[in-house]
This record gives C-alpha cells, sequence and structure tokens, in this order.
C-alpha cells in the first residue's frame, strides 16, 4: 500500500494534469517566451515545458506542455484553438491544443500501487518478434520524421524570406511616399494638376 505522502504527490500531479495544455504544432524556431507571451492573453502561464524529441540527434522543440492557473484558463485555451486558427510567431501552421494527459510528463511521480517490470527476451520467444518489429518500425518512423522535419524547415526558412522581401518592398514604399512629402514634390505635383494634397 502507498503511502499517504506518495498519493498526496500523485493527486497534487494530477491537479496540475488538469490545469496544463499539450500544444502541438509548433515551428521549431517558437521559444518559451513566444508560448508565454501568446497565452497570456488566455490567463496567467505558470510554466512552460517544451517536449524533447527524441527522434532526432538535435533536441527541436515542436510540441510543449503548458501549465496555466487554473482549469478555466486552460479549456479556454484549448476551446479557442477547436474554434479558431491561433498562429503562433506568425508561422503558416495553425498551433493545436488538447487537455494533457499523464503520460506526456517525464517528471510524473510514481502512481501509488503499481510496479513495472523489465526482463530480457530470448530470440525463441513469441514476444521477441513483436519487439523486433516495434524496433524496425521505431526506425522507418525515425527516417520519415527527420525527411519531414527537414521540408517544414525548409518551408518555413522560405516562407521567411518571403515575409522579408514584401516587409522590405512595404518600408521602401513608405519611404518613398514620405520623401516626396517631406520634399515637396507631392505639393508642386497637386499644383501643376489642380489637385488637393492635404
Amino acid at each position: 500500500m502507498a503511502s499517504p505522502s506518495t498519493q498526496a504527490d500523485y493527486a497534487a500531479f494530477e491537479e496540475k494534469v488538469k490545469r496544463t495544455v499539450y500544444l502541438d504544432n509548433l515551428s521549431p524556431h517558437v521559444t518559451e517566451p513566444v508560448v508565454r507571451s501568446a497565452l497570456n492573453q488566455f490567463g496567467n502561464v505558470k510554466s512552460v515545458h517544451f517536449i524533447p524529441n527524441y527522434i532526432e540527434p538535435r533536441s527541436i522543440p515542436q510540441c510543449a506542455l503548458v501549465e496555466m492557473e487554473d482549469l478555466m484558463q486552460a479549456e479556454a485555451v484549448v476551446s479557442m484553438t477547436s474554434h479558431h486558427y491561433f498562429m503562433v510567431s506568425g508561422m503558416p501552421r495553425p498551433v493545436r491544443a488538447r487537455p494533457a494527459e499523464v503520460n506526456m510528463f517525464d517528471d510524473r511521480p510514481k502512481m501509488p500501487g503499481r510496479t513495472i517490470q523489465c526482463q530480457w527476451l530470448d530470440e525463441n520467444n513469441p514476444d521477441f518478434k513483436v519487439a523486433q518489429k516495434v524496433k524496425d518500425l521505431s526506425m522507418l518512423n525515425a527516417a520519415q520524421s527527420a525527411f519531414l522535419l527537414k521540408q517544414q524547415l525548409q518551408e518555413e526558412e522560405n516562407l521567411a524570406k518571403y515575409q522579408q522581401d514584401i516587409l522590405n518592398a512595404n518600408y521602401k514604399k513608405h519611404e518613398v511616399i514620405d520623401n516626396i512629402m517631406v520634399d515637396g514634390t507631392a505639393r508642386r505635383l497637386a499644383d501643376r494638376y489642380n489637385l488637393r494634397c492635404d
């Protein structure tokens, strides 16, 4: 039987899970301050934990656990993202949110009354083939994930360049307009063509 302190710790952890939101489809460029800034409109963000990517050799955050101050704030985040597109950091992909689950936390306390046993499998054991298939599927998944991640990063770099080019072009247009207003060119053209220039 579990001790009262163990049960209390696990109960506190379950309360934390209830007020935590799982954010998915985040850009690899998104940082903790960006997530905090995006979700502070729904309430107070207590903590942000990016879930490490164990498949890739580099740890690129693509999903995160965000603990809100209370359950109502967490539900507001989930509700909003299920009904509206929610962009973080101007990236082209809408962020998805759903309530967090216990198995998403790598620092979760031991469940009271639960024991885990591990053992080596002999090659003649029927479960050995199942384990081998799982291992092969994991390797295939890792290769596919690496390919998709590379494509995703390239698309985001292209989008960022495109957005920067548009921003630069708009800045130049405004600069030209500002210059012709300041140096009197606009007034001279207005006088020449009998137009009002206010």
